[in-house]
C-alpha cells in the first residue's frame, strides 16, 4: 500500500527526510518500486514499455505511468536538496530541475555563480567565464566531463567535477556565500548566584551576584553589553554595587577575513601585553578560515579545601564567580575581558580563609602558515576597572606573516603620548625539534613621576609534542626585561605605587595587605613558564605546569606550580595532585596535596541495564596542607531523568586542623538543565558554619515570531522553528526540547562551520509529521540563525477514493490543500498526513481534463485523538 506523505511506502517504520526545509517547496521521497516491476521490453521496439494490464485487466483502472517508464521519478520543479560535490557535502538549498535533453531524467539547472561558490574555478573551465554569472544551464554543457546523480529518496544531488577544474581550497572550506548572518533578534543572557552563610555565633552573611549580557542583531551588525551586580550583607554592613563591564558594536568584514569592533574591546596579547580599551579595532579572525588552516583562554587548576566561592578578576573586572565543592577543580570556560593581563583567582572558604593566586595569560608560538597574514589595528583610550589609572589614548598595530620553509616574521608598533614601543620577531617550525619564536621589544616610557626610561624585553617561546613517548611540551617560555623596560599599562598609573582592597565598604585606601599592591620601582624582570604533560600507558597522564616571575629591586617572586597524575583502570579513575602558589607581596605560601578516586556503579552492571544507578558514581578524596590541615570526603554523584539533565552530588567528610580545629563536613547539591534555563541549589556545613547556595541561569531570545526561553546563551545561536511540533527533543542537546509553539534555542553553534540540527522523531506527537528532520546552517560570528522545519499538524488518514463506483486508477497523484501529495495504491487507497478534520483533495491520473476529479471529506471529531483514521469518499 502506498503512503501519501512524499510518496513513501507505508510500513511499520516511518521514513525520515534529509537536511533542508522551508515552505512552499515541492518534495517527494521514494516512489513505489512496484511501478517498474511490470516494465518489459517489447520485441518490436527498442525502448521500455509498461503494460498496464500487468496491474489490472482494466486499463482504465491504472493511471498514465508513461513518465516513469523513462526514468522520470518526479515532475520538473524546485526541490530542496543536499548538494554533494566530489563526495563532499557543500550545502542544502533549493535547486531548479528541468527535463534533460534526452527527456529521460531530471537535470539540475545550475549557474556559473553557484558552481564558483562550490569551489569550481570558473576561469579554468573553457568558456565558463564568458557565461553570465546567473545563467541557468545544465552541468554537462557547462563543464566537460562533469556528471550528476539525483537521489530522489534521500533528496541529495551528487555532482562530480574533474579535479583540474576545482579551485585549490583547503579541506573544510565553506564559501562565504553560504555563511548566514541570521535573523534580526534581541537576546538576554542572565547568570545569578547567591549564598547565605551562618557562622558558629549565629551571625549570617548574604552574597549575591548577577551577570547580564544583552545583545541586538540586525543584519551583519552585533551590539553587545555586559553588566554585573553584586550584593553582600552581614551584621552592621550592606553593599549593593552595579558595574558596567563593556559595550561594543561589531560586524564581519568578509573580504578581509576580519572583524570590525567599535566600543569596548581589548588588544591582542600575542605580541604586546593586551589591554582593555574603548575605541575601534580591525583584526583578523582565524575562525573564518578552515580548521585545516588554523594555527586560547587559560584553563585554571586548583584545589578547594572545602565548599568555597571562587572569584576571577582580570584588569580590574570580575569576569567569573561560582561556588565549588571540596577537592580539585578545573575551570575551562572563562571568557576573559581581554587576551592579556594575568587572571587574579580568589577562593573564599566558608570558614573565612582565603586562597589567592595569579594565572599568567600568554599565548603559544606565533607561527603562521605560508602566505597567511594575520593583523590587528587598534586605536582608542585605555580602560581599567579600577580608579588608580588614567585613560591615555594610543594606537597599536601588529602583523604576522608566514614565509616558506616554516618561517614566520612578526612585529608591531605601539604609539601613545607617554609611551613608544616597537617589536620585531621571528618564528620557525623546526620539524621534530619543535617550534620556537624569539622577539625583542624596545620601549620608551614616561612614568607618573615624569621620569623617562628606555628598555628592552626579550621573549623566547618553545612548543613540542613527542608522539613517540607521549610527551606534550605545551609551552616553555622565558621573558627577560631590562631595568628600564615598562609596559604601556605601567604609564597609565596615577602614582608610582599604591594598592586597593575590596572591603565591605568598597575600594578604600588602608594599611596594605599586598593583595593588589603595585610599585613601579619593582618592574618585571624575568618570567619563566612551563607546561608539560606525559602520557604513561593507555589511560594515564602525568602533567606539570608552573610559572616564576621576578622583579627588579626586590628578591620577592610570584610562584605557581601544579603537578599531578591522572589514571584509570577499566572505568575506575583516580588522581594525585599537588598545588603550590605564592604571591610576591604575601608572606605565606599555599601548598596542597590531594588524592581523588571515582568508581562508577555501572562497573558492576550489565551494559543494557536501565537502572537509575547506572549513571551514578562513588567518590572519595583526601587533601593535606602544609599548615597541618587535612580533610577527607566520601560521597555519591550522578545524573537522573531520561535526558540525564538533573545532576546531584552528596558528600560527607571530616577535617582536622585549620581555623576551626576538627569538625565534620557535609555537602549536597542539585543541578538542573532544562529547555527554559538552568537551576542549582546546595547546602554545606563545616564546623560551626552552615552555607546555603543557589543559582539560576538562562537566556531569553526575542525574534519576529515571539519570545523563546533557553539555556545560557553562547556567542552564536540557532533558533529551531518547527511550528506545531511541541515538546520535541533536539538530538545531542541535553535538556533542550521545543516549547509549546514548536520553538527552541540551541545555545551554542560553531562559527563559519556546518552545524547540522536534528529533531528526535521518536518524540514527535502522533498528529505531527515533519518532512525534513535535519537542517544544516553555517552561521557567522554572533548570529542567530533559524533552522526551519516543514511540519504538518493534523490527522493521519487512510483514505479510499471512489469514482463512479470504482476505485480511482492505480498510481493517481492525490494532492491535499495543505500541500501534501501521495500516490494512490490498489483499491484507491492513499495515506495522507497533517490533514484537517474536513477538506478537499484533488486526484489526477492522466494529462486529459477528464483524467481528474476532486473529493470532499469530513472526519468525526474523535479522529483528532486517533493514530490513524479511515474514511471512504466519492471523487467527482
Amino acid at each position: 500500500m502506498f503512503s501519501g506523505d512524499g510518496g513513501q511506502l507505508l510500513s511499520d517504520k516511518s521514513l525520515t527526510g534529509s537536511a533542508g526545509g522551508g515552505n512552499n517547496r515541492m518534495r517527494f521521497n521514494i516512489l513505489p518500486l512496484a511501478f517498474f516491476i511490470g516494465i518489459i521490453v517489447s520485441p518490436a521496439r527498442a525502448e521500455l514499455y509498461f503494460n498496464p494490464r500487468f496491474l489490472s485487466d482494466d486499463p482504465d483502472a491504472v493511471a498514465d505511468l508513461s513518465a516513469f517508464t523513462q526514468g522520470q521519478e518526479l515532475p520538473p520543479g524546485v526541490y530542496r536538496v543536499d548538494i554533494y560535490l566530489n563526495d563532499t557535502y557543500i550545502s542544502t538549498r533549493d535547486v531548479q530541475f528541468q527535463m534533460s535533453q534526452d527527456g529521460k531524467q531530471l537535470a539540475p539547472c545550475l549557474s556559473p555563480e553557484h558552481m564558483s561558490a562550490m569551489g569550481v574555478n570558473r576561469y579554468a573551465v573553457p568558456g565558463m567565464e564568458r557565461l553570465p554569472a546567473d545563467t541557468c544551464t545544465s552541468l554537462n554543457s557547462m563543464i566537460q566531463g562533469a556528471t550528476f546523480r539525483f537521489d530522489v529518496g534521500q533528496q541529495r544531488l551528487y555532482l562530480t567535477v574533474p579535479q583540474i577544474y576545482m579551485s585549490n581550497q583547503a579541506r573544510g572550506y565553506i564559501a562565504p556565500e553560504y555563511w548566514d548572518n541570521g535573523i534580526t533578534a534581541a537576546l538576554l543572557n542572565y547568570d545569578f548566584s547567591g549564598n547565605r552563610v551562618r557562622d558558629s555565633y549565629g551571625g549570617t552573611s548574604d552574597y549575591a551576584y548577577l551577570n547580564l549580557k544583552t545583545g541586538l542583531n540586525i543584519g551583519s551588525w552585533r551590539l553587545r553589553d555586559n553588566t554585573s551586580w553584586s550584593y553582600s550583607a552581614g551584621k552592621g554592613y550592606s553593599q549593593n554595587n552595579w558595574q558596567h563591564i563593556n559595550t561594543w558594536l561589531e560586524r564581519d568584514i568578509v573580504p578581509l577575513r576580519s572583524r570590525l569592533t567599535m566600543g569596548d574591546s581589548y588588544t591582542r596579547g600575542d605580541i604586546f601585553d593586551g589591554v582593555n580599551f574603548r575605541g575601534i579595532q580591525l583584526a583578523s579572525d582565524d575562525n573564518m578560515v578552515p580548521d585545516s588552516q588554523r594555527g586560547y583562554a587559560p584553563t585554571i587548576h586548583g584545589i578547594s579545601r572545602g565548599t568555597s566561592r571562587i572569584s576571577i578578576r582580570q584588569n580590574g573586572y570580575e569576569i567569573y564567580q561560582s561556588t565549588l565543592p571540596p577537592g580539585p577543580f578545573e575551570i575551562n570556560d572563562i571568557y576573559p575581558a581581554g587576551s592579556g593581563g594575568d587572571l587574579q583567582v580568589t577562593l573564599q572558604e566558608a570558614d573565612g580563609s582565603v586562597q589567592r593566586f595569579n594565572v599568567p595569560w600568554s599565548s603559544v608560538p606565533v607561527l603562521q602558515r605560508e602566505g597567511h597574514l594575520k593583523y590587528a589595528l587598534s586605536a582608542g583610550e585605555f580602560r581599567s576597572g579600577g580608579h588608580q589609572q588614567d585613560n591615555p589614548r594610543f594606537a597599536e598595530g601588529t602583523l604576522k606573516y608566514g614565509l616558506p620553509a616554516g618561517w614566520t616574521v612578526y612585529g608591531g608598533a605601539w604609539i601613545a603620548e607617554r609611551y613608544r614601543a616597537f617589536n620585531l620577531g621571528v618564528g620557525k617550525n623546526m620539524g621534530w625539534l619543535g617550534a620556537v619564536s624569539l622577539d625583542a621589544t624596545r620601549a620608551n616610557a614616561r612614568l607618573p613621576d615624569e621620569s623617562r626610561y628606555d628598555g628592552q624585553s626579550y621573549r623566547f617561546l618553545y612548543n613540542k609534542s613527542l608522539t613517540e613517548t607521549g610527551t606534550n611540551i605545551q609551552l616553555i617560555g622565558y621573558r627577560y626585561s631590562t631595568r628600564g623596560y615598562f609596559s604601556f599599562a605601567d604609564t597609565a598609573w596615577k602614582k608610582m605605587s599604591g594598592y586597593s582592597v575590596l572591603t565591605q565598604d568598597g575600594v578604600i585606601q588602608i594599611q596594605p595587605k599586598y593583595t593588589d599592591y603595585y610599585n613601579l620601582a619593582y618592574n618585571k624582570r624575568g618570567r619563566v613558564q612551563v607546561s608539560i604533560s606525559q602520557q604513561t600507558g593507555e589511560s594515564s597522564t602525568l602533567y606539570l605546569s608552573g610559572s616564576h616571575q621576578s622583579y627588579w629591586g626586590t628578591d620577592r617572586t610570584d610562584r605557581q606550580l601544579n603537578a599531578g597524575f591522572n589514571s584509570s583502570v577499566n572505568d575506575i579513575s583516580w588522581s594525585l595532585n599537588y598545588s603550590l602558589s605564592r604571591n610576591a607581596w604575601q608572606h605565606e605560601t599555599d601548598r596542597i596535596l590531594s588524592f581523588d578516586v571515582s568508581i562508577p556503579f555501572s562497573h558492576w552492571m550489565r551494559s543494557d541495564s536501565t537502572s537509575a544507578w547506572r549513571n551514578a558514581s562513588a567518590r572519595y578524596s583526601q587533601t593535606l596542607e602544609a599548615h597541618g590541615q587535612a580533610a577527607s570526603t566520601a560521597g555519591l554523584y550522578g545524573t537522573l531523568l531520561e535526558d540525564n539533565n538533573l545532576g546531584y552530588s552528596i558528600q560527607s567528610g571530616y577535617t582536622r586542623g585549620g581555623y576551626e580545629g576538627s569538625s565534620k563536613t557535609g555537602y549536597a547539591s542539585l543541578n538542573y538543565r532544562g529547555g527554559y534555563g538552568n537551576a542549582s541549589a546546595g547546602y554545606s556545613h563545616s564546623g560551626g558554619y552552615r552555607q546555603l547556595y543557589y543559582g539560576l541561569s538562562g537566556g531569553i531570545l526575542a525574534h519576529a515570531n515571539g519570545l523563546t526561553l533557553s539555556q545560557p546563551l553562547g556567542d552564536t545561536l540557532i533558533l529551531v522553528r518547527a511550528p506545531g511540533a511541541s515538546d520535541t527533543r533536539i538530538e545531542n542537546q541535553t535538556g533542550v526540547s521545543t516549547d509549546w509553539r514548536g520553538y527552541a534555542v540551541l545555545p551554542y553553534a560553531t562559527d563559519y562551520r556546518e552545524n547540522r540540527v536534528a529533531l528526535d522523531t521518536n518524540t514527535l506527537a502522533d498528529n505531527v509529521d515533519i518532512e525534513n528532520t535535519v537542517v544544516s546552517v553555517v552561521p557567522t560570528h554572533g548570529a542567530v540563525v533559524r533552522a526551519d522545519y516543514k511540519t504538518r499538524v493534523g490527522v493521519k488518514v487512510l483514505m479510499t477514493l471512489m469514482r463512479n463506483g470504482k476505485a480511482v486508477p492505480f498510481g493517481s497523484v492525490v494532492t491535499a490543500r495543505n500541500g501534501g501529495s501521495s500516490i494512490a495504491g490498489e483499491n484507491g487507497q492513499v495515506y495522507l498526513s497533517g490533514m484537517p478534520l474536513s477538506g478537499q483533495v484533488s486526484v489526477k491520473w492522466g494529462s486529459q481534463t477528464t483524467d481528474q476529479c476532486t473529493a470532499d471529506y469530513k472526519l468525526p471529531k474523535e479522529s483528532a485523538g486517533q493514530i490513524l483514521s479511515h474514511v471512504t469518499v466519492s471523487c467527482r
